[in-house]
């Protein structure tokens, strides 16, 4: 189900918790909402479609991919600044990110994933993971 972006500033501020087996609607709706709206979004964090909930959807390979409870255990120290926006937040704003990640997380499925990102697609997710901190950019 395609669900409404959340735009409260003070919800999106508030720190996920981590998603389990019952959160498979949530699962379901954060990428139905990312393909409804990826001709204008990468990603989406599950706060922004109002749960706090470890649970991502990012464009990664041409594809949409679901990212539950994510840890990045590697990172260059290689940066790179550049402008990011966000569906719940206007304009864009400046920020810093690394150019390589390594990220760790279950997949729709609950099955153990890990995936080495570079450059934008690193981006798309750290971005979206400092959702989960309740970081706006």
């Amino acid at each position: 189900m395609v669900r409404d972006i959340v735009k409260d500033t003070s919800f999106l501020k508030i720190k996920s918790v981590p998603a389990t087996r019952d959160d498979m609607q949530l699962i379901r709706d954060i990428a139905d909402t990312l393909e409804a709206n990826k001709e204008h979004c990468v990603g989406l964090a599950a706060n922004m479609i109002g749960e706090s909930k470890t649970v991502l959807a990012a464009i990664i390979g041409g594809k949409t991919v679901v990212m539950v409870n994510p840890v990045i255990t590697d990172r260059s120290a290689k940066t790179y600044d550049t402008e990011e926006s966000c569906l719940s937040l206007k304009g864009s704003r400046p920020v810093q990110r690394r150019a390589m990640i390594t990220v760790e997380y279950r997949d729709r499925n609950f099955k153990r994933k890990k995936v080495i990102l570079r450059d934008f697609e690193a981006q798309i997710i750290q971005h979206e993971m400092d959702h989960f901190e309740g970081i706006l950019i």
